[in-house]
């Protein structure tokens, strides 16, 4: 142990120094008691909640490790089941695939998951006749605040088309006329059966309209234009795009029929 400084002065040079060096050292052992007590009093104080703290933290970080690996589990073995569904489906073995699809709605590998899974399992019920629980399923996806947006839209398109002559032509509008706009993924195949709808309300005049619309958009299939081009037509709404002359200026149908067509060459 150092002695403590001294009040005398020497007057030596090397006494002077070595009496420095004495203060140094009493001073830095005197620095290192004060920590020392100072870090008993802190571990005195806080090393039990400290402790605490830690192992919750190491507890929780092992319990995500965890349940991200059974994550990961539950999706492979979705991925897997989902594809011996859709082999069982080509086979025509319609209720193994049943059986396989079911496991994945009620399991927890996702919401996507268990979405897709029951929207399989809707048109299997559709394929053997039980409209009820088909339609049933569509609604539990398409009313489902956690499955993602495409999902709960398909949903809601293809129950009113499982069940469209079931339903009330006003709750079809209702139900479907948010997807019957242009620019809309499923504006074809909503605003198909909104203008059906229409014209059971006898509302020809809503009707042919949107036929037409849906008969000149580019973006809906060929084949579902051509219904609705020939729907339109009945309902006396021209959806035929204006033709044109090498100038721009529009011809009239009987001059764009009667125009001749071009020879090669010229």
């Amino acid at each position: 142990m150092a002695l403590p400084p001294s009040n005398s002065t020497p007057t030596n040079p090397k006494s002077a120094e070595r009496l420095a060096a004495q203060q140094d050292v009493f001073l830095r052992e005197v620095d290192d008691a004060l920590r020392q007590d100072q870090m008993e009093g802190f571990f005195t104080r806080y090393g039990k909640p400290l402790i605490a703290a830690i192992v919750l933290a190491l507890v929780a970080f092992g319990g995500w490790l965890y349940w991200n690996h059974r994550q990961n589990q539950q999706r492979d073995a979705d991925a897997e089941a989902y594809v011996q569904a859709i082999d069982s489906m080509k086979s025509g073995n319609l209720d193994a695939a049943k059986g396989k699809l079911e496991a994945i709605a009620k399991g927890s590998g996702g919401k996507g998951s268990a979405a897709s899974a029951k929207l399989m399992l809707a048109g299997i019920a559709a394929e053997q006749k039980r409209l009820q629980d088909a339609v049933k399923l569509y609604d539990e996806v398409a009313n489902d605040a956690k499955a993602p947006q495409p999902l709960r839209d398909l949903a809601a398109v293809r129950g009113v088309a499982a069940n469209f002559d079931g339903m009330k032509p006003e709750d079809v509008v209702a139900r479907l006329k948010p997807y019957a706009a242009p620019g809309n993924p499923w504006f074809g195949v909503a605003g198909e059966m909104v203008g059906m709808a229409y014209i059971k309300m006898n509302k020809q005049d809503q009707a042919g309209p949107l036929f037409a619309a849906i008969a000149k958009d580019e973006q809906v299939e060929s084949g579902l234009r051509s219904r609705a081009r020939q729907l339109a037509a009945v309902l006396g709404v021209d959806a035929i795009d204006d033709v044109v002359d090498e100038r721009g200026e529009p011809l009239g149908k009987t001059q764009a029929s009667a125009q001749p067509a071009p020879v090669a060459g010229e």
